[in-house]
């Protein structure tokens, strides 16, 4: 296939970038990696391979249900694998179909959900549903394009949807899948990756085998979750060392990153409002039948969510609860009526009721 010189010099340039002057001379010398170049075909044929040897046989593998695929997709964003298999069985037994989860109760799919964590997935993931049901006559599309307009859909899960539930060749990254790519064709990428995601993209979408997405786009989040992982991948035993930019340098680089000391410092999470959101969440999900539906209001809820919860905290609790309101993970069940002004500081603030949706 002929190549345009101007199109080639311009894929080269974002192709290969490397840390040493050396190694990024010999990658821009010309006619050293073009569009025709064999070594893709190499590294497809080696990642196809190691898939296929390897694979783990997981739940949404074995479906082409749009719906399950976004189901799995959404529990996968910040969570691990061995973590969301219980959740993704439970969820699906509970809500087996788009229609289904579209006309549950918020409160009951927020309760599924309960150990997740990031409730508002749940919450993004029902209004997908429901805009699937109403607007489209409860069936997925199956174009990219069409896809991203759904409500709480990405660049990346329209992809993962269009390819995994339709089989479609479509190119799209994760985590998992920019590091391989990066790895792969750029080079190192710690302390920073070199070239930008649309560079990492327009890779992908050279290195996509035609006829063969599902297993290539499958087989890279594998290969990035199992063999060559963020910290201690397995250079020595990795089939695709002699066609990886990153090796060897990757090594050093990373026993360098772990040998220096990093400050230890407190976690950020503990004792912010994201923390006490989810506390929040949590002890209207635990509320008991009667008082789930009624609500609970700011003073009773307020020890159940931090034992040093006093009178001042009001205030600072109503706002924590707007934001959850907002989000769709909470409901203000009684609002105080205007012409009460309350006792004393957040008094009116007090009398507001919350419950889940």
């Amino acid at each position: 296939m002929a190549v345009r010189p101007r199109l080639r010099r311009q894929f080269c340039r974002t192709l290969v970038r490397m840390t040493s002057e050396d190694s990024l001379a010999a990658q821009t010398a010309p006619g050293n990696e073009d569009l025709d170049s064999p070594r893709f075909a190499r590294v497809q044929g080696k990642l196809l391979h190691w898939f296929g040897g390897n694979r783990r046989d997981l739940p949404w593998r074995r479906s082409r249900d749009p719906y399950q695929i976004l189901v799995s997709e959404v529990m996968l964003q910040q969570t691990q694998v061995d973590r969301v298999l219980p959740y993704y069985r439970a969820f699906l037994d509970r809500f087996p179909t788009a229609a289904a989860l579209a006309a549950a109760p918020t409160a009951d799919v927020i309760r599924t959900w309960s150990g997740l964590g990031y409730n508002r997935r749940a919450v993004n993931l029902q209004r997908t549903a429901r805009y699937v049901v109403d607007e489209e006559d409860g069936v997925f599309p199956r174009d990219v394009d069409a896809l991203r307009r759904l409500p709480g859909i990405g660049p990346y899960t329209a992809g993962a949807i269009a390819c995994f539930a339709f089989e479609q060749d479509v190119a799209f990254i994760d985590t998992n899948m920019r590091r391989v790519l990066h790895r792969l064709f750029v080079g190192v990428d710690v302390p920073a990756p070199q070239v930008p995601d649309r560079t990492v993209i327009a890779i992908a979408e050279r290195a996509l085998p035609p006829g063969l997405g599902w297993d290539w786009n499958q087989g890279l989040i594998e290969f990035g979750a199992l063999h060559c992982t963020s910290r201690k991948p397995a250079c020595v035993v990795c089939p695709l060392q002699p066609e990886c930019r990153a090796f060897p340098a990757i090594q050093g680089v990373l026993a360098a990153a772990r040998a220096t000391p990093r400050p230890r410092r407190e976690p950020a999470f503990a004792g912010s409002n994201r923390f006490y959101r989810g506390r929040i969440i949590a002890a209207l999900r635990d509320l008991p039948g009667g008082v789930q539906s009624s609500g609970i209001d700011l003073r009773s809820l307020g020890p159940l969510v931090r034992p040093d919860f006093r009178d001042e905290h009001v205030p600072w609790l109503s706002s924590v609860i707007d934001g959850l309101a907002r989000d769709g993970l909470a409901r203000i069940a009684e609002e105080c009526p205007p012409y009460d002004a309350g006792t004393g500081e957040g008094g009116g603030s007090a009398r507001v009721k919350v419950r889940l949706p």
